[in-house]
């Protein structure tokens, strides 16, 4: 059976609280929305119930933010693109904030199967005055399974309108991609975190965040798979390459952990389903 499924997520301030209304076509639904660190900013966890897509499956989710809004997304466990015989198997997200809103963006790990043919589309439009942290993290087969990437790819687009595009293929045929020392060089992980703005940063706060990154990522074990730049004015960025996906997320939660109080004055409060 091919799942086509389609989400809508609208969060609006109603006396103070950021209230979270959503839409829903097929199976991608929000389970729970939860306040753990007030009412002010809304955590809603998002659930595909079939666990998987194959082939000809298409996931759909739009977020809008109104002005002040603040709101989370994560999952409570890893996506999955199993193996296809022809067609694509499509992600995308839609992420639009309004002035003044702030958003993070979440989900546990994406994991490719040997054989996926995969398609993952992030794209983010902000209004002036709204920011957005959020990360992408991408794992290539199962190699503690003894499950390789062996066949198969995995088409990547993460977007923020007017300001920063990263697009490629990952071909599991291609070893110069997957194994030489300028592509992957063997490792299966590859995650990206960002902080993302609807404005300029402003030269003071690229260069703040960029120093909190790059002081998380040398204490890291990963330190020297990990890097952080600002590819423009409205973007910070932070790269990690591992042989799994545990190390990574360990790096890009210390990295969010520490941008959160220094660049929004918030504690470090994780999603509730991290601990489950």
């Amino acid at each position: 059976m091919v799942w086509h499924a389609r989400l809508s997520l609208g969060l609006r301030l109603e006396a103070g609280r950021c209230v979270a209304r959503f839409e829903h076509q097929g199976p991608l639904r929000i389970l729970q929305t939860l306040y753990p660190e007030g009412e002010a900013i809304s955590h809603n966890v998002l659930v595909h119930p079939p666990g998987g897509l194959v082939g000809g499956d298409t996931l759909e989710l739009d977020v809008q933010g109104a002005p002040g809004t603040h709101g989370l997304v994560t999952t409570p466990g890893a996506s999955r693109f199993y193996r296809s015989d022809a067609q694509a198997a499509a992600q995308r997200t839609r992420i639009s904030l309004e002035q003044g809103a702030r958003f993070e963006w979440l989900p546990l790990e994406t994991i490719c199967y040997s054989g996926c043919i995969a398609e993952n589309h992030l794209s983010m439009r902000l209004d002036p005055g709204a920011e957005l942290i959020g990360w992408d993290v991408c794992a290539l087969g199962l190699p503690e399974a003894q499950l390789p990437f062996e066949q198969g790819s995995m088409l990547q687009h993460l977007a923020l309108e007017g300001a920063w595009l990263e697009r490629g293929r990952i071909a599991a045929g291609d070893s110069r991609l997957m194994d030489g020392p300028l592509g992957l060089a063997g490792y299966r992980c590859v995650a990206t975190l960002f902080l993302a703005g609807g404005s300029d940063l402003g030269r003071a706060r690229r260069e703040q965040a960029l120093e909190i990154a790059r002081g998380a990522i040398a204490a890291h074990p990963l330190s020297a798979l990990a890097g952080a730049t600002a590819p423009g004015p409205r973007i910070v960025v932070v790269r990690v390459l591992a042989p799994l996906v545990e190390p990574a997320l360990d790096l890009l939660k210390a990295v969010r952990n520490a941008w959160r109080p220094a660049l929004w004055g918030l504690e470090a409060i994780q999603p509730r389903t991290w601990a489950l």
